[in-house]
């Protein structure tokens, strides 16, 4: 197992320290559920906003800025769903508008995951 960054492990630090709005209102929903969710996860060579490390769920909240950043967020998934994770997106209006519907609908997804058999992860060179 690769060890992580200590660049990346600092930048992971420092944004839940500086975790937006959303990010505190969603958090504070869902922080008691079980399975367990991480914040700012390291995932390779990403950071993920939130996720369950048990059902491979990752969660991220987009701002307005993401707007323009479609092909890095597609990316950023296509590298996340190789590595066995469902990635869920929600907007940070979503959040701000109906943040328990938001967590409703992360909870339902790890529910979801945790009773479907989950695919390996591709394996390189395979």
């Amino acid at each position: 197992m690769q060890r992580t960054p200590p660049e990346l492990t600092r930048n992971a630090r420092r944004l839940r320290r500086e975790a937006t709005a959303e990010e505190r209102a969603l958090w504070s929903l869902l922080r008691e559920s079980r399975p367990r969710l991480t914040r700012q996860l390291v995932a390779g060579h990403y950071i993920v906003d939130l996720a369950c490390r048990s059902a491979r769920i990752a969660v991220e909240l987009d701002g307005g800025h993401h707007a323009d950043q479609v092909t890095r967020d597609e990316q950023r998934t296509a590298y996340l769903n190789a590595e066995g994770w469902t990635v869920l997106r929600f907007w940070n209006s979503e959040v701000r508008e109906n943040a328990r519907g938001v967590a409703a609908s992360i909870l339902e997804a790890i529910s979801q995951a945790s009773t479907d058999p989950q695919p390996l992860p591709s394996r390189e060179g395979s």
